[in-house]
C-alpha cells in the first residue's frame, strides 16, 4: 500500500484555540512539537489554562470580546501558519476564521463526528452548516469513491465518553466559575451563565442513575405497546447547530412545529416520540413543553417523550424520524428510514432527507435512497471522519494518532481523495 509523505514541519507555527474540554488540545500539540512545529495556544478563561498544562506555550487573552479581533491581529502576525480550534460558531472563532482565511492561514476544525459517538470530524476552514461538504453532490462523492475499495471499521457495540464527557464539562466550568480572577472580561460563548453551565453539568452527573432507571421503564413500556411511532429528536437548544443552522432560536420553535404537523395529518392510531439529547439538562424543562403542546392540539396520550437513551432501540419500532440536524438521523438514514430534516445538516441531499412538507411527511413519508446513504457513509468515512473520541484516555490516543498526519498534510482530507495526485485518506488513517 502507498503512503503518503509527510514533509518536515520546522516553519509551522499552530495557533491553538478553544477546544473540546478536557485535554485533547493538549495532547495533541505535544505531538505537533515532536514533528517540528512551533505550538502557541490562546486561552480565555481558567478552564482553557488548566487543561493546557504548559505556561510556556499558553497566552491568556485578558481583553473584552471588543478587542478580540485586533488581538488575533496581532498574535498572527508572528509568523502563525495554522490555527486549530473546536466548533466555528464561538464567538472569538468566527472572526478568527474571517482573519485567518484573509491572511492565507491555514483553518484545522474539529468538531464532533458526524457519525457519532464512534468517530469525531476533522474539516479545514469549517464544520457543520459552513462544510465543505454541504456543496457537494452524491454524484461527485461517488466518483472519488471510485478511487478506493477497502472496508472501513464499523461502530463498536459500545463507546463509554459520555461519563467522561460530562465530569470534563463540570470540572471545566468549577474552574471557570471559582477560579477565574485572572479572566474578569471573559464571557461565555452561551446564554447560560457559568454558574449555570456548572450546575448543569453537575446535575447531570448526579440525576444519572434515575434518569437511567426512568428512561428504561418508559423505553420498554414504548416498545411493548404496539403503536406506530414517528420520533423527533431533539438537540441541544444553545448549540450551534441550532442557534447559527436552523430556523430555530430553540427547542420549543421545533417541538410546536412538529406537533402542530402531527396533529393535521398523522393518521389517528399513530403516535409522536420526543427524544431528548443525551447531554440535555433541562435548563428548559423540554419534556414539559413536550406534553404542554400535546394538549393544546388534542394529542394528550399520543405524544412521548424519553429522557435520551439508545437510539438503536427506537430506530427499530418507529415508521419516520424528524430532526433539525442532528447527527442521528444518519442512523435513521443507514436503516432506510424516512428523514425530515428542518435545518441545515450535511446530510441534506436530494437523495436522502424528504422534501415534504412536514404535515405530509407523518401522513405518507417518502423512504430515502439507501445505496445513495451508503456511498455518502463512504465517502466520510474515507474523508473527514476518524475513529476516536476526545474524552476517555483510550478513545483520545487513538484519535491523536490517527489524527495528527491529517493535520500536518499539505492536502485537506476531501483533496487527499479527490485530487490525482493525493493518495486516498484511509493511506494516511490507521484503523486498525
Amino acid at each position: 500500500m502507498n503512503t503518503v509523505s509527510i514533509p518536515s514541519r520546522a516553519q509551522r507555527k499552530f495557533l491553538f484555540l478553544q477546544g473540546p474540554h478536557g485535554p485533547f488540545f493538549y495532547e495533541i500539540s505535544r505531538i505537533l512539537m515532536a514533528s517540528g512545529a512551533v505550538v502557541q495556544k490562546v486561552g480565555f478563561n481558567k478552564g482553557d489554562e488548566y487543561f493546557w498544562r504548559d505556561g510556556a506555550t499558553y497566552t491568556p487573552f485578558h481583553g473584552v470580546n471588543d478587542d478580540w479581533a485586533a488581538y488575533f491581529r496581532e498574535v498572527i502576525s508572528n509568523g502563525v501558519t495554522d490555527i486549530v480550534l473546536y466548533g466555528d460558531a464561538r464567538f472569538f472563532h468566527v472572526s478568527a476564521i474571517k482573519i485567518a482565511k484573509e491572511a492565507g492561514i491555514t483553518v484545522h476544525c474539529f468538531e464532533e463526528g458526524y457519525l457519532r459517538p464512534y468517530w469525531v470530524t476533522y474539516e479545514r476552514g469549517g464544520v457543520n452548516g459552513n462544510s465543505r461538504i454541504m456543496s457537494t453532490p452524491i454524484s461527485e462523492m461517488r466518483s472519488a469513491l471510485k478511487k478506493i475499495d477497502d472496508e472501513q471499521p464499523e461502530a463498536p457495540a459500545r463507546w463509554g465518553e459520555l461519563r467522561n464527557h460530562m465530569f470534563y464539562g463540570a470540572w471545566y466550568h468549577f474552574h471557570v466559575l471559582f477560579r477565574n480572577g485572572a479572566y474578569p472580561n471573559y464571557k461565555t460563548h452561551r446564554a447560560a451563565s457559568i454558574r449555570q453551565e456548572f450546575s448543569s453539568h453537575a446535575k447531570r452527573l448526579f440525576m444519572m442513575p434515575w434518569r437511567s432507571f426512568k428512561r428504561a421503564y418508559d423505553t420498554a413500556r414504548i416498545i411493548k405497546s404496539g403503536y406506530v411511532y414517528h420520533l423527533a429528536m431533539l438537540q441541544l437548544g444553545h448549540d450551534a447547530s441550532i442557534v447559527d443552522h436552523s430556523p430555530y432560536e430553540d427547542m420549543e420553535g421545533f417541538m410546536r412545529d412538529v406537533v402542530e404537523a402531527f396533529s393535521l395529518k398523522a393518521p389517528g392510531h399513530h403516535h409522536l416520540i420526543f427524544k431528548a439529547h443525551p447531554l440535555e439538562d433541562y435548563r428548559v424543562e423540554v419534556d414539559k413543553i413536550a406534553f404542554r403542546l400535546a394538549e393544546e392540539h388534542g394529542l394528550t396520550g399520543r405524544v412521548h417523550f424519553l429522557n435520551g437513551g439508545k437510539l438503536a432501540e427506537l430506530l427499530g419500532i418507529v415508521r419516520s424520524v424528524v430532526t433539525v440536524n442532528s447527527t442521528g438521523g444518519q442512523q435513521a438514514l443507514r436503516r432506510g428510514l424516512p428523514v425530515k430534516t428542518l435545518g441545515d445538516s450535511v446530510y441534506s441531499k436530494p437523495e436522502l432527507t424528504s422534501h415534504q412538507s412536514l404535515a405530509s411527511f407523518f401522513k405518507n413519508p417518502h423512504t430515502p435512497d439507501l445505496p445513495a446513504y451508503l456511498d455518502y457513509r463512504r465517502y466520510l468515512l474515507a474523508t473527514s471522519q476518524i475513529t476516536g473520541g476526545f474524552y476517555s484516555k483510550k478513545s483520545r490516543v487513538r484519535l491523536i494518532r490517527q489524527s495528527v498526519d491529517m493535520v500536518l498534510s499539505d492536502h485537506d482530507p476531501y483533496q487527499l481523495l479527490s485530487e490525482s495526485e493525493a493518495a486516498p485518506m484511509q493511506q494516511i488513517k490507521l484503523i486498525k
